[in-house]
C-alpha cells in the first residue's frame, strides 16, 4: 500500500487548535504501525508558522495550502483545498479529529473525491482492508465497520487519542502549496467575527463545575460560579437546566450540548441522563455530589459525595479559601 498519511491539523486564525496534539499523534501512531510517511495538512497563510509546534508531535513533513481565497475558515474552501492536494501526492489515509470543524471539513473531502468517510472513530487498522471501530449513537454503541477502499478518510473521536510529545530534537520540512480554487467556494468563508467567551472555555476547561436539576434555580448556579472562579474552572449544566432556562445552551454538556474532557468534573444534582453521559465521559476524574446514591452520575463518577450539594459546596469553598489564606 502506498501513500502517505495526511492529517488534517485544525487551527484559527494562525492559533493552533486543542485538538491539534490529539490528531498529529494518532497520525503518527498509525504511519508507524503501518510504516509511512505522515504529514501535517496546514490551510491558509495564516497557518504557516504552525510547523515547529507540529514537529513536536514527529510529524517531519508539512503542507501548507495558500490561496487568496483562503483568507479565513470556509468548509468548502478548505475541503476543496485539501482535495487539490491529495489529487497530487495521492495518499492512502486522510485523517482529523471528529472535532465539528475536523468533521465538516473531511465531510467536503470525502464528497469531493467520492471516498468512504468514516467518523469519530476510536481504532483504525489495516488488515485486508481497514477494520474500524467507531463510536455511534452519542457514545453509548461501539460499531466495528470495514472499509474496502484504497484511501480512506477518518476522524478520530475527540478526546479518545491522548497528545503525545514525540522525543528529541525534531525538524519538519514545510512545504508551500498553491491551490487554485473556484472563488465561488468563497461563500461560506467566515465574515466576520464576534468574540462571546475569552480565557479558558467549557471545552478546554482543566476543571468543570457543572449542575443538574437539583441545584434548585438559577441563583443556585452563584455558588457554582464561585467554586469554579476559586479553582480556574468553568461551569457547565445539565440539559434539564437549559430546558429549565436557568442557563444558556452554550453551558450544557452532553451529546447536545459541549464534551468535555477536563482533570476533574465535579457534578452537582446532575442524575447522568446517558446524552450527559456522552459528553462528560472523558473526564479524568469525576466527583459527583447528589442525595441520590442510586443516581447514573453517583455509579460511574471515581468519587461520591451522598448529600445535599447547597451545604457540601459552600464547605467546599470554605476549605480552599482556608488553605488559600
Amino acid at each position: 500500500m502506498m501513500g502517505e498519511i495526511l492529517v488534517f491539523v485544525e487551527h484559527d486564525q494562525g492559533q493552533l487548535s486543542p485538538s491539534a496534539g490529539e490528531a498529529l499523534t494518532a497520525a503518527r501512531e498509525l504511519g508507524e504501525r503501518l510504516s509511512q510517511k505522515t504529514a501535517a495538512v496546514l490551510v491558509g497563510q495564516a497557518a504557516e508558522g504552525l510547523g515547529t509546534m507540529c514537529a513536536e508531535y514527529g510529524v517531519q513533513l508539512a503542507y501548507c495550502l495558500t490561496s487568496p481565497v483562503l483568507s479565513d475558515y470556509g468548509p468548502e474552501t478548505w475541503g476543496q483545498a485539501i482535495v487539490e492536494l491529495a489529487n497530487q501526492c495521492s495518499p492512502s489515509v486522510i485523517l482529523s479529529v471528529g472535532t465539528d470543524r475536523g468533521n465538516e471539513v473531511l465531510a467536503q473531502v470525502a464528497a469531493r473525491l467520492g471516498a468512504p468517510f468514516a467518523a469519530n472513530s476510536t481504532v483504525v487498522q489495516r488488515g485486508d482492508a481497514w477494520e474500524i471501530t467507531r463510536v455511534q449513537w452519542g457514545g453509548s454503541l461501539l460499531e466495528d465497520i470495514v472499509v474496502d477502499s484504497e484511501l480512506l478518510i477518518a476522524s478520530y473521536n475527540h478526546h479518545s487519542i491522548e497528545p503525545a510529545f514525540f522525543p528529541g530534537d525534531n525538524e519538519i520540512e514545510v512545504r508551500t502549496v498553491g491551490v487554485e480554487l473556484d472563488p465561488t467556494l468563497g461563500r461560506t468563508v467566515i465574515r466576520d467575527r464576534v468574540t462571546l467567551t475569552e480565557g479558558v472555555t467549557l471545552s478546554t476547561a482543566s476543571v468543570v463545575v457543572s449542575g443538574g436539576r437539583g441545584v434548585g434555580s438559577a441563583d443556585g448556579f452563584a455558588q457554582l460560579e464561585e467554586l469554579a472562579d476559586l479553582l480556574g474552572g468553568r461551569v457547565g449544566c445539565s440539559r434539564a437546566v437549559t430546558n429549565n432556562g436557568w442557563r444558556s445552551h452554550a453551558d450544557q454538556v452532553g451529546q447536545t450540548g459541549t464534551r468535555i474532557a477536563p482533570e476533574i468534573y465535579i457534578a452537582c444534582g446532575i442524575s447522568g441522563a446517558i446524552q450527559h453521559w456522552v459528553g462528560a465521559m472523558a473526564s479524568k476524574n469525576i466527583l459527583a455530589i447528589n442525595t441520590d446514591r442510586e443516581a447514573n452520575m453517583v455509579t460511574k463518577a471515581g468519587y461520591a459525595v451522598i448529600a445535599d450539594l447547597h451545604e457540601v459546596i459552600p464547605a467546599v469553598i470554605e476549605e480552599v479559601k482556608r488553605r488559600r489564606s
